[in-house]
């Protein structure tokens, strides 16, 4: 390794003053530059058939010199780093075999520096072209806090509890939470631009010389309190972000293993992404040309992540819900006999997959039939049994994301159950709840008229799913339009387009795949409750299903 010594030489002015005859001595004490400045760099993972390191790019600096107080370490790569007691471990992140020069700036008394360089030659094998294509287009891109969408800002675990799911599970910052009088706005003010500029990506953080600060961090701004709130702190000048593999305890749990892409941004010289939470290293969940989520551990608890999500359009608080207009999909059921073959196939048998129901499903027209315009699913009493039909458009139609209508009647009579509902289309290998379930609609005959709407996952199933209800009149006697409106961003349902339910979707929700429709009419079970002794027959009548994107 060749080392080069500079010594700084700083020339120290005396300034004497007369006050009322007498004399003040202003003593600088005794100032000495740093000597015998030692560096020693370690390639980790160094061996003789790998002189250049295991591919982690990691090397540990250890520093030291005589009369110092400090060290501060300046990396060609843009980034810089104050090492008080002389040790430092850097990730150099550039793909391939590259060779490093790494200033060390040792510090004593009255600002004396001695300076020395060294050559470190390194491998790095990790690398993420898509990330860096998707975060600057090419070239350079601006991002946003998705102010409008259901816990942009989270805070949830940093552990390996599958159950918890890695988001927001403790908070979800409701839309626009944070531009109250508190805030004045400005963390939605954010402009946050990623650039590629040659082989070198760079963040700028435009804030307009204010950062929205977390209670804990405060002080940084110069402020106190006990609510975030937003400071006089400007950032400035574009930072360079070097990209590392994650090394989140998410990816040592095989339940949540697609719940991160596996990559860190680490943004240098204290730059962070809008929340000042005293980070610079941001672990990339999930991200797409337009929406990006993102985590960053909150201060020294290892417990503890903050979440944010992004988008690549600045919401505004009268943005409309997400909609969709593209039919893509759908069933008018207008020819008479059986449900459409090429559109629909049947669950068959007895027994309700767990939920004690007694019906059993089959695929006759007794109980599925398509007439004077409406498709009919007509639960019946045989004996003391009962029949009824459950179809479903698995491996005829699934699709992700749009809007989904139904028009429907439902059935009359205690211990039915009609619903209208979606089911993760990789239920097969991804067991249920992890499948995920979204109920549109659920109607208990022996409580007419409440209408069900609930999500099914980790966490949220069964009896303790992510639902509510409304009430609405004549939902046996008239037909009534079942709606969801199912967006990377949330998931709402609806009864005649009123809104009565909203689950925020995230990157850890399993609310982001292929889903396939299916009808049905259950008796009795866990929801259905009690069958009334005088049923005999009850349907569901469907005038038309249709999916929009």
């Amino acid at each position: 390794m060749m080392k080069k010594i500079v010594i700084n030489t700083i020339a120290i002015f005396a300034v004497l003053l007369m006050v009322n005859c007498s004399k003040d001595d202003y003593s600088f004490g005794s100032l000495t530059a740093p000597s015998n400045l030692v560096i020693q760099s370690e390639i980790i993972g160094k061996t003789t058939e790998n002189p250049n390191g295991d591919g982690s790019g990691k090397v540990k600096f250890s520093v030291k010199a005589a009369n110092a107080i400090s060290y501060k370490f300046i990396f060609d790569d843009g980034t810089t780093e104050n090492a008080p007691n002389g040790v430092f471990e850097k990730r150099f992140t550039k793909t391939g075999v590259n060779t490093y020069t790494v200033t060390v700036a040792a510090s004593g008394t009255g600002g004396i520096t001695t300076n020395s360089t060294v050559d470190v030659t390194v491998l790095s094998t990790f690398s993420d072209d898509e990330a860096v294509a998707l975060l600057t287009g090419g070239s350079s891109k601006k991002w946003y806090f998705s102010a409008s969408e259901v816990g942009h800002l989270g805070v949830g675990p940093n552990n390996n509890n599958a159950d918890q799911n890695y988001y927001g599970f403790w908070y979800q910052a409701a839309a626009f939470e944070k531009g109250g009088a508190a805030s004045s706005s400005c963390l939605y003010d954010n402009v946050l631009t990623f650039t590629l500029e040659g082989d070198q990506l760079k963040f700028n953080l435009d804030n307009g010389g204010k950062t929205f600060f977390n209670t804990a961090f405060l002080s940084v701004g110069g402020g106190s309190g006990s609510e975030d709130s937003c400071l006089s702190y400007a950032t400035t000048g574009a930072k360079v972000v070097s990209l590392s593999p994650s090394e989140s305890v998410i990816l040592n749990n095989p339940n949540a293993a697609t719940q991160t892409r596996g990559t860190v941004m680490n943004i240098s010289g204290g730059g962070f992404m809008g929340y000042y939470i005293g980070q610079s290293s941001y672990e990339i969940l999930s991200i797409t040309a337009n929406r990006m989520v993102v985590r960053a551990i909150a201060g020294n608890d290892a417990g503890v992540a903050w979440y944010h999500t992004f988008t690549t359009t600045k919401p505004t608080q009268n943005t409309p819900t997400t909609d969709y207009t593209n039919l893509v999909w759908s069933d008018e059921f207008s020819t008479d006999g059986a449900p459409d073959a090429t559109k629909w196939t049947y669950d068959l048998g007895a027994g309700g997959w767990g939920n004690s129901e007694v019906q059993t499903y089959t695929n006759s027209t007794d109980n599925a039939v398509v007439s004077g315009g409406t498709l009919k699913i007509i639960a019946k009493k045989s004996g003391s049994a009962y029949t009824s039909a459950r179809l479903k458009s698995e491996g005829k139609f699934k699709f992700t994301y749009g809007k989904i209508e139904v028009r429907a009647k439902l059935p009359v009579g205690g211990g039915t159950w009609p619903a209208i509902w979606m089911l993760g289309s990789d239920y097969a290998t991804n067991t249920w709840p992890a499948c995920g379930e979204i109920d549109i609609m659920e109607h208990k005959g022996n409580q007419p008229n409440v209408i069900h709407g609930t999500l099914h996952y980790p966490g949220n199933s069964g009896g303790n799913g992510n639902g509510n209800t409304t009430t609405i009149t004549n939902a046996s006697s008239e037909f009534h339009v079942y709606k969801a409106i199912w967006s990377p961003a949330s998931v709402k349902i609806y009864v005649d387009d009123v809104l009565f339910h909203t689950v925020a979707n995230s990157s850890s929700l399993p609310f982001n795949k292929d889903f396939f429709m299916i009808l049905n009419v259950a008796m009795g079970g866990t929801f259905g409750g009690t069958i009334d002794t005088a049923f005999t027959q009850g349907t569901m009548e469907v005038d038309y299903v249709r999916v929009y994107q």
